[in-house]
């Protein structure tokens, strides 16, 4: 579905602990990290779908967070050519998104990346909230900066700060807990570089 400049209708999805920490995934088989998003369908409102992607890539429903805001109007990016599919060369340019901010109200241990059959995500980690966007593939990175920015007004002053570095140096891997030191969560190394892998599907 796609609107008349050749955008796909799609939702972003910031989410937050306790701490104001976001949620940072690694995509399959890939060394780049990025936020949960995916595309509206025919008939979904923004919100609908926001839940739908929330439930299909982290595992959470509805009950587990809270909108805490959402953007104002669409964000867009364009995506080169040889990232989009032959076919829909020509038609297909972008994405044009809004981004939601939620809170999660449940545990990590709600967290499933292996709801859905074809996940997008193998590890996870809690992540300050100005993530570092050089491990975000090129194209993208304005849309997140610009999401950040507007979303960090709804902020407020983080709850148990005095255990805000808790989790810093945790990634989850799946559902169970799993304590490891990795690339992207030590200071000490360089951030891998987000590695430019044409994309199946539009996401």
């Amino acid at each position: 579905m796609l609107d008349r400049e050749g955008f796909r209708p799609n939702v972003g999805i910031i989410l937050l602990n306790s701490q104001n920490e976001v949620w940072w995934g690694k995509r399959v088989r890939e060394h780049s990290w990025q936020f949960p998003q995916g595309g509206i369908k025919y008939g979904e409102t923004p919100e609908q779908a926001m839940f739908r992607e929330l439930e299909e890539e982290v595992g959470l429903r509805a009950e587990h967070v809270k909108i805490i805001g959402r953007t104002r109007d669409w964000l867009r990016y364009e995506v080169p050519d040889h990232f989009i599919k032959r076919e829909i060369r020509g038609h297909y340019r972008g994405q044009k998104q809004i981004w939601f901010l939620l809170r999660m109200v449940g545990r990590d241990c709600d967290i499933n990346l292996r709801v859905s059959d074809h996940p997008e995500f193998d590890a996870w980690r809690w992540h300050e909230y100005w993530v570092p966007l050089d491990v975000v593939i090129e194209f993208k990175r304005d849309v997140y900066l610009k999401a950040l920015q507007e979303l960090s007004r709804f902020l407020n002053r983080p709850q148990g700060a005095n255990n805000q570095h808790r989790n810093r140096d945790r990634v989850q891997h799946g559902h169970a807990p799993h304590t490891e030191k990795s690339i992207a969560t030590n200071p000490q190394t360089p951030a891998p570089a987000a590695q430019d892998q044409p994309e199946s599907e539009p996401k």
